[in-house]
């Protein structure tokens, strides 16, 4: 424990302005709130995107409704780490539990979401992103329902992985695919590479990878898939020719408007896209390449009701750290050997931040 009040946290100013600095310890403020001593917290794509482009999620004008806060604010939303104080109402953890955190701000009361589909509210924020503390510092309180008990053979850098591992999962799950279907992933980063995995876990019979960088279509190889480089001619046509038609299912998950009709081109008749990244701009497709082919288009947001599930197939051997996490830093490092390396280096896939180092 700190021997006084302040810690070190990563706190977003504006974009190109992350500072590491000294700030209070937060501290219990509700009777259902969980006090967490973080253990590891990994780098997302959102984290990256708020910090060259920002803001995005982050509050800046007006506070978040749920948080009541605005920038600057601590980020850091893939994390996990041991509770090291609970509320008088907090019933389903205790002191010196080893937890992974679900980000999700929506409605809540007692300890519950109060939505079903609370990824759905909006009002939809995340711890880390729209205030209310973050996983890049020592220490973070957040609702006893954001909480979820780690198994003991999971360890906190597999922990920190369950949040991006959420999207993955939760976005094949909501597709219609069933064991023994193909699909092609758009974009071999770490979302794309959960998307892989997940398709794996679900029986895909064949997983394509569309992929422009080497090093992570490597690692999409690596993972199982047949990774393809978009660089070397019309990638659509590849897919339909090696597929003798096309996919069951694409996944887009670059968030770049060119990829998108490649995607549902990539199909057959009556196939699915999946559209699973956050887009920064509008996208055109040809609206016939759905209808007369009569394919389908979805989106989903984030994740819900899925945290046991990714636990229990990591420890199956799933969504293994050791396939996924690149590097290992200090928080005082963030900037310089996290966020820098990520937007200059593709061969990393998860930065893994130890606030306590």
């Amino acid at each position: 424990m700190n021997h006084d009040s302040t810690m070190q946290a990563a706190v977003w100013y504006q974009a190109r302005d992350l500072r590491v600095e000294s700030i209070d310890v937060p501290t219990l403020q509700d009777p259902h709130q969980v006090k967490v001593k973080v253990a590891a917290c990994g780098i997302c794509g959102s984290d990256l995107h708020e910090y060259s482009a920002g803001p995005i999620f982050i509050p800046v004008d007006e506070p978040h409704p749920l948080s009541g806060q605005r920038a600057p604010i601590v980020m850091g939303h893939e994390f996990a780490g041991e509770v090291v104080e609970v509320g008088e109402a907090v019933t389903r953890i205790k002191p010196g539990d080893r937890v992974a955190i679900e980000p999700i701000l929506s409605p809540n009361r007692d300890g519950k979401y109060l939505m079903e589909r609370y990824n759905l509210t909006p009002l939809l924020g995340f711890h880390g992103l729209s205030g209310g503390g973050g996983g890049f510092s020592e220490y973070t309180v957040v609702g006893e329902h954001m909480v979820h008990r780690l198994p003991d053979a999971l360890s906190y850098e597999q922990g920190a992985l369950i949040e991006p591992a959420a999207v993955g999962l939760h976005a094949v799950r909501q597709s219609s695919l069933k064991a023994g279907d193909s699909a092609v992933v758009f974009g071999a980063g770490p979302i794309g590479l959960m998307v892989i995995e997940a398709l794996k876990a679900a029986g895909a019979a064949a997983i394509y990878a569309v992929e422009p960088s080497e090093v992570r279509r490597q690692k999409a190889t690596d993972l199982g898939a047949r990774a393809l480089d978009p660089q070397q001619g019309e990638v659509s046509a590849q897919i339909r020719d090696l597929t003798q038609g096309g996919t069951d299912f694409a996944f887009e998950v670059t968030g770049i408007p060119a990829v998108l009709s490649q995607a549902i081109n990539s199909t057959h008749a009556g196939g699915e896209t999946v559209v699973v990244s956050i887009w920064e701009t509008e996208a055109a497709f040809q609206p016939n390449d759905l209808v007369i082919k009569e394919r389908t288009m979805k989106g989903i947001i984030a994740y819900r009701h899925i945290y046991p599930a990714v636990m229990a197939l990591m420890q199956q051997g799933y969504f293994r750290a050791e396939d996924l996490i690149t590097g290992r830093i200090a928080l005082g490092d963030i900037v310089e050997q996290g966020f820098e390396t990520l937007l200059n280096d593709k061969s990393h896939v998860k930065i893994i931040v130890q606030p306590g180092t």
